[in-house]
């Protein structure tokens, strides 16, 4: 069974991909498809993994590849193609950040004790690295970002559906949708669900009632998590996105009027699901045991203590490994069951001091660099993109990016292999932004000066 799994997968590597990009070349509706697949993979994995152990608790289990790989050599395919007519960045805006960020974690290694944990995240980042390379090699033009807000409305709709499932016919308490934990469908759903939210706020043109909905299945795919914190988030990115659409001064008068209707039925809409859903939200603030806290505190103090205790820390995705005996860094953590062989400890919840334990001090302050970098440069956009609709984007990263990067302080989902694809889609969208204004490619204030 095992060996028919990856004769699966090399067939669809060797046989799909020419075939695909065959299919790309003669009709633009594959290639649409196959970049919906490029994003909609982020969502609902569909992985082989090569030496997988799948009983280690670190942030990556194995050599994995999968369909979002496949699809994206696709589109990479097309970007080489085409280098003639569009002329390739070979070296897109922060790369110079992420290639840091990835030597120091290579560099880790000296201190890592099982050399394979890290082989697994390193292969990791370098899938990441060219999804990124890719996508923002990729977009071109505002036909392509308006089908992207197309397929973010699908994705959306396909998360829905999936926690409707899990909640009214499977029971679950806590929905995670297609995602391996509820944390990591509350950060997607954040980015993607604030990209609707600005749409509609902000584009003239978009059908109001079909982005309203959209919308609304991403707040209630939130909702059904039962995050305390992923709900607050979301409430400070609504927020967010709703206020600094009105603060852009929009002059069509279609957008004004929505953003009336808006401010009068959001607060009535929130307050109705909130009536519906009070028990169950009171029950699982209520029910919040408060040993998770302490665990939490112990394990932070865990990783200071790595992260003290080596330059360049104990070794990329070796945290898992050496939080537990015989290494002294838990020694402070009691064992529930001290005769229990089998019992670990758990990962350090927040991403931050992951990075700093096991790459070092030095790596979390380029990481912060890198996250920094792309905020600031998405803010930049939004002031140079002054009357573009394309300012959507720019309003929804700021406040996403917000929530994501204080969500990171409680919790290390961006280690996740769905979520660190969708941030590198969001920092190729950042650089593929900036690129389009410096061409004049976006109808806003950059263009109009150079006309």
């Amino acid at each position: 069974m095992t060996e028919f799994k990856y004769l699966i997968f090399f067939m669809t590597l060797i046989i799909g991909v020419p075939l695909g990009y065959l299919c790309c070349l003669h009709s633009k509706n594959c290639e649409k498809l196959v970049f919906f697949l490029v994003i909609f993979f982020t969502c609902d994995m569909v992985d082989i993994n090569f030496v997988s152990m799948e009983t280690y608790r670190g942030t990556t289990r194995g050599f994995e590849f999968g369909m979002v790989d496949i699809s994206l050599y696709i589109l990479l395919s097309l970007v080489l193609k085409r280098r003639h007519q569009l002329p390739i960045d070979w070296f897109p805006m922060g790369s110079s950040l992420y290639l840091l960020y990835f030597l120091f974690s290579l560099a880790s290694i000296i201190n890592a004790d099982v050399g394979i944990y890290s082989a697994f995240e390193i292969l990791k980042m370098c899938r990441m690295y060219v999804y990124f390379w890719t996508i923002a090699n990729y977009l071109r033009n505002e036909q392509q970002l308006q089908w992207l807000m197309t397929t973010i409305g699908a994705i959306i709709i396909y998360i829905f559906f999936s926690v409707m499932k899990q909640k009214y016919l499977l029971g679950m308490f806590q929905c995670k949708g297609p995602f391996p934990h509820q944390n990591s469908l509350v950060m997607y759903v954040s980015i993607f669900g604030a990209m609707a939210h600005a749409y509609l706020l902000n584009v003239a043109s978009s059908r109001s009632w079909f982005w309203f909905t959209i919308f609304g299945m991403a707040s209630i795919c939130i909702l059904a998590t039962l995050s305390r914190a992923g709900l607050a988030l979301f409430i400070l990115n609504s927020l967010m996105v709703f206020c600094i659409s009105l603060c852009s001064k929009q002059s069509n008068a279609k957008v004004r009027k929505r953003h009336l209707i808006l401010l009068i039925i959001l607060p009535l809409a929130g307050t109705l699901v909130l009536i519906k859903a009070s028990d169950t939200i009171m029950e699982r603030f209520l029910s919040a045991p408060e040993e998770s806290k302490i665990v939490r505190v112990q394990l932070a103090k865990a990783a200071l203590y790595m992260a003290n205790d080596k330059v360049l820390g104990v070794g990329l995705n070796n945290f898992a490994h050496k939080i537990n005996p015989p290494y002294s860094y838990s020694s402070h953590i009691p064992m529930v069951d001290e005769n229990d062989p089998d019992e670990k400890h758990g990962l350090v919840e927040t991403v931050y001091l992951m990075i700093a334990a096991e790459t070092g001090w030095l790596n979390l302050v380029i990481f912060i660099s890198l996250l920094l970098f792309f905020y600031t440069k998405n803010i930049k956009n939004y002031f140079r993109l002054k009357g573009s609709q394309s300012r959507f984007i720019c309003i929804a990263l700021i406040a996403s990016l917000t929530c994501i990067y204080l969500q990171s302080t409680l919790e290390w989902v961006l280690k996740q292999t769905n979520n660190f694809y969708q941030l590198m889609l969001v920092f190729a969208l950042i650089a593929t932004m900036d690129r389009m204004i410096q061409t004049g490619e976006l109808n806003g204030q950059a263009k109009r000066k150079r006309c």
